[in-house]
C-alpha cells in the first residue's frame, strides 16, 4: 500500500495510507480540500486541496468525493454583513409568542 506524507500543525510531518484520508473536490476547486486523523495526536485536520494535491492524492489511491456548491453560495450579497447584534436580536424575535398563528388559531369573533 502506499505511503502518503501529510503534515500535522502539532507534530508535524506524519505517514498516512490512501484509507487514512478523505479527498473532497468541489465544483468550485478553490472550496476542495482532504481532511485525515492524526495518528499521533488524534487531532482531526482539514487542509485545502488544489488541483496539484488533488491529483497527487488520486495518484496515491485516495478515491475522491465530488460534491457541488450550491449557486445561492456563490452569489454577490448586498447590504451590510450579519453582526453577532443582528443575530442574538433574530434569536430574540423567535422566542417571542407569534401573534399572527396566536390569532389564525383563535376562534373566528362574528
Amino acid at each position: 500500500m502506499t505511503t502518503i506524507k501529510a503534515s500535522c500543525p502539532s507534530c508535524g510531518e506524519v505517514e498516512l495510507t490512501s484509507d487514512d484520508i478523505r479527498l473532497r473536490v468541489c465544483s468550485h476547486g478553490q472550496l476542495s480540500y482532504y481532511t485525515f486523523t492524526c495518528p499521533s495526536c488524534v487531532e482531526n485536520i482539514r487542509k485545502p486541496a488544489d488541483d496539484h494535491i488533488v491529483s497527487l492524492l488520486m495518484s496515491g489511491g485516495v478515491e475522491a468525493e465530488v460534491w457541488d456548491v450550491p449557486a445561492e453560495a456563490l452569489e454577490p450579497k448586498a447590504g451590510a454583513e450579519l453582526t453577532y447584534d443582528d443575530l442574538l436580536d433574530f434569536l430574540l424575535q423567535l422566542s417571542r409568542d407569534d401573534l399572527l398563528a396566536s390569532r389564525a388559531s383563535a376562534p373566528a369573533h362574528r
